[in-house]
């Protein structure tokens, strides 16, 4: 009975997953095909016609180098800002004044709407002149990100035994050299899984891009797709083959860091 349950499971989930999956597989067939017409598009890519990848890269190339920077500029500043913050927030050695209120506010920050934080910036970036420019769509981007990654750094830092680090204190190591040679090591996983978290929320990002630039000096791949939709309605096929090679980055991130995210996400669950 167990084994009849184990298998009605498994082939529930393939067919959830299955599911999930067909919009993707859709896309990249439909990318492979040439089809200016999605009704004639064939179920499997028999007849290659690479016309659309050859399309999306001459006009798309630069806007994903552009979204690269942002996002990677972003994943430095999160972990920069996020790291020490969440090691002083998870140190009870540590007198933080106000520490909980920090964390309820860090919390709070998450059910902001992104569009209520882009109306805000727009006059401040204006004013200072970051608009149309990488640090501030960096600095935007990250300020999305850095909450979360507090707190998702925090909660593993937390179970950190702290006899290992009144260890390092009593052989005379620094406050930093702890943090730096102990703490850091220590939370690898979860650095790896907030720096994922954090390249998701820039590379995806949509509201910022449109917002805070005016121009197609510094445009967002995301932007850019907007853009192109509305140019090239009836080329499918380059439409879906730049979707897809916007799609391989963050894809290609997940597969590399999955087992780094599954322990990092766990970490603070267990002692």
């Amino acid at each position: 009975m167990s084994n009849t349950g184990a298998r009605f499971r498994t082939v529930f989930g393939l067919l959830v997953v299955a599911v999930m999956l067909f919009p993707v597989y859709w896309m990249v067939n439909s990318s492979l095909q040439g089809s200016q017409n999605l009704l004639t598009t064939e179920w499997f890519p028999i007849h290659l016609d690479l016309s659309g990848y050859a399309q999306a890269i001459a006009s798309q190339l630069p806007h994903l180098i552009t979204s690269l920077i942002v996002a990677l500029g972003s994943v430095v500043l999160c972990l920069a800002v996020a790291t020490p913050a969440a090691y002083g927030l998870s140190r009870t050695n540590i007198r933080l004044p106000g520490g909980p209120i920090v964390l309820m506010g860090l919390l709070i920050t998450q059910m902001i709407p992104g569009i209520v934080i882009t109306n805000g910036l727009f006059p401040i970036y204006n004013s200072v002149g970051l608009v149309n420019s990488y640090p501030g769509l960096i600095l935007a981007d990250a300020s999305l990100g850095v909450p979360f990654c507090i707190l998702l750094i925090r909660s593993f830092m937390v179970n950190i035994p702290n006899s290992l680090l009144e260890a390092a204190r009593i052989d005379g190591a620094s406050e930093f050299r702890v943090f730096v040679s102990i703490v850091i090591p220590l939370s690898r996983n979860v650095l790896v899984t907030a720096a994922v978290f954090a390249f998701l929320f820039a590379w995806s990002d949509f509201l910022f891009a449109l917002t805070l630039t005016t121009g197609n000096t510094v445009m967002p791949i995301t932007l850019s797709m907007y853009q192109f939709v509305g140019a090239h309605t009836q080329s499918w096929s380059a439409l879906m083959a730049t979707a897809t090679l916007a799609s391989i980055p963050a894809a290609a991130l997940l597969v590399v860091a999955q087992r780094y995210i599954a322990a990092g996400v766990t970490g603070g669950a267990l002692k």
